[in-house]
């Protein structure tokens, strides 16, 4: 079943609050593990697809050579234009691109990285080939996926805790899209599928998920990711709810005061 770009936008105030409060959540702590499998590497030139508001643009920018071109891509230009907006310690290529159907010619980079976002393209096995196609002879493609949804303790306590406002039609999309892509056999295939004769070198890293309220991370998946669609979508007087609700729940579990959750991720590692 193909996704529906529409469920996936990241619009309206979706960026600032991705960047504010996810970034620090959810991704800062796999910045340095993904940048670390890229900077021993001899390379001329990086891509970078689904960038997002840029916290690796920012980290490979600052730890790889000035000689070192990077293009960061994402499909949605609001989410580039914050990562703009934030800005990088040197000249990166920010492109909007479709990581299915890359704007660039055969073999132009060394190194193709993706963090967290392989999960949103709908058909993964086309995305795989691109960032093949794009990949110079012996370059990398370098990415990571959230394990399952019960591996990863903030994101599951949003999701149980909201999910009785609406019995009937509960969002789901924590579960199906950014936690729904976790079986490593898939992964391999679609690998396979899209060109890789190669097989993956494949780690599963635990990191932990920091906040200094129970409403951060409360606001972050409910207010600065699509979810917040699927929640307007079915009763907009209701995301203020959801919020409140999703954050009784996490302060329940973790505390009153700071937070700290489990997160777990696999990270892929494979050569052309």
């Amino acid at each position: 079943m193909r996704e529906s770009r529409t469920e996936n936008l990241f619009t309206g105030s979706i960026p600032e609050l991705y960047e504010t409060h996810l970034v620090p959540l959810l991704f800062e702590p796999y910045v340095a593990d993904l940048t670390n499998r890229v900077a021993p590497r001899a390379i001329e030139s990086v891509l970078e697809i689904a960038a997002g508001t840029g916290v690796v643009t920012r980290n490979l920018a600052s730890v790889l050579p000035k000689a070192v071109s990077i293009v960061a891509t994402d499909l949605s230009q609001a989410m580039l234009d914050k990562a703009e907006a934030v800005g990088t310690q040197r000249l990166v290529d920010w492109c909007q691109a479709d990581a299915m159907q890359l704007p660039f010619p055969d073999n132009a980079f060394d190194a193709v990285v993706c963090q967290f976002g392989v999960m949103f393209f709908p058909d993964k096995a086309k995305a795989f080939s691109e960032a093949r196609r794009v990949l110079k002879p012996g370059g990398a493609f370098i990415f990571n996926v959230w394990d399952r949804i019960e591996e990863n303790e903030f994101a599951n306590t949003v999701v149980t805790a909201i999910g009785p406002m609406f019995p009937s039609n509960p969002p789901q999309f924590v579960v199906r899209t950014p936690h729904g892509y976790f079986d490593l056999r898939t992964i391999q295939q679609d690998l396979a599928n899209g060109g890789f004769t190669v097989p993956p070198q494949i780690s599963t890293v635990t990191k932990c998920s920091r906040a200094k309220s129970a409403r951060i991370p409360a606001i972050a998946f409910c207010q600065g990711t699509p979810m917040r669609n699927e929640i307007e979508a079915r009763d907009a007087s209701r995301l203020g709810d959801a919020t409140n609700i999703a954050a009784e729940a996490i302060a329940r579990k973790f505390g009153q005061g700071p937070v700290e959750g489990k997160m777990q991720a696999h990270v892929v590692v494979i050569e052309n």
